[in-house]
């Protein structure tokens, strides 16, 4: 008996440890979502870029500054003090800002958004406002254009901002704190 037992052991066991072996595919997905998609930003982003570059050349008084984020803004009010500072990590910022479409329709007024505290890169911000912040020093007021990307992109804001809206911001710093990491 013990004998049966140990050759039906070896049996079972020699059947049952073959390596694994790899499944094919049912369906053979294409890269064309993405290429589709590609497109579709890339003509939305030039189109975004035709109308700010529109907006720019029709607003010839204004000294309109690319900056390496991929949104364009111009001073309102500049100090060119030494002993003031931009914000650095961490630093609390307190700002108010209104927000246009680039037809210029004034969606939020800066009643909606007077005397914000935002601690730097530690909090939730739409991207090109969170960027443009770290350029400003108190008591500046900058008009940025964001294409939709730096604004609140494919989403918007699920209130008032729709997909893909591009935007016009007029922003003001009232104050920097430092913090003690800086």
């Amino acid at each position: 008996m013990y004998k049966f037992f140990i050759l039906v052991l070896i049996t079972v066991l020699c059947f049952n440890c073959k390596t694994p072996e790899a499944r094919k595919p049912i369906s053979v997905k294409t890269g064309s979502f993405i290429d589709e998609s590609l497109e579709r930003n890339k003509k939305l982003n030039a189109k975004e870029q035709a109308l700010i570059e529109q907006i720019m050349s029709a607003n010839e008084s204004n000294t309109y500054i690319a900056s390496e984020n991929g949104f364009w803004y111009y001073y309102n009010e500049k100090r060119n003090e030494d002993t003031l500072v931009t914000p650095n990590f961490g630093d609390i910022v307190n700002y108010s800002y209104s927000l246009k479409d680039l037809n210029g329709t004034l969606i939020y007024p800066e009643d909606n958004f007077k005397n914000l505290d935002y601690a730097m890169d530690r909090q939730e911000l739409f991207t090109g406002l969170r960027e443009g912040l770290k350029l400003m020093k108190t008591g500046e007021t900058v008009t940025f254009l964001f294409p939709s990307q730096k604004a609140y992109g494919y989403y918007g804001d699920e209130n008032k901002i729709g997909a893909n809206i591009p935007l016009i911001a007029k922003v003001t710093v009232n104050s920097i704190t430092k913090t003690e990491d800086n």
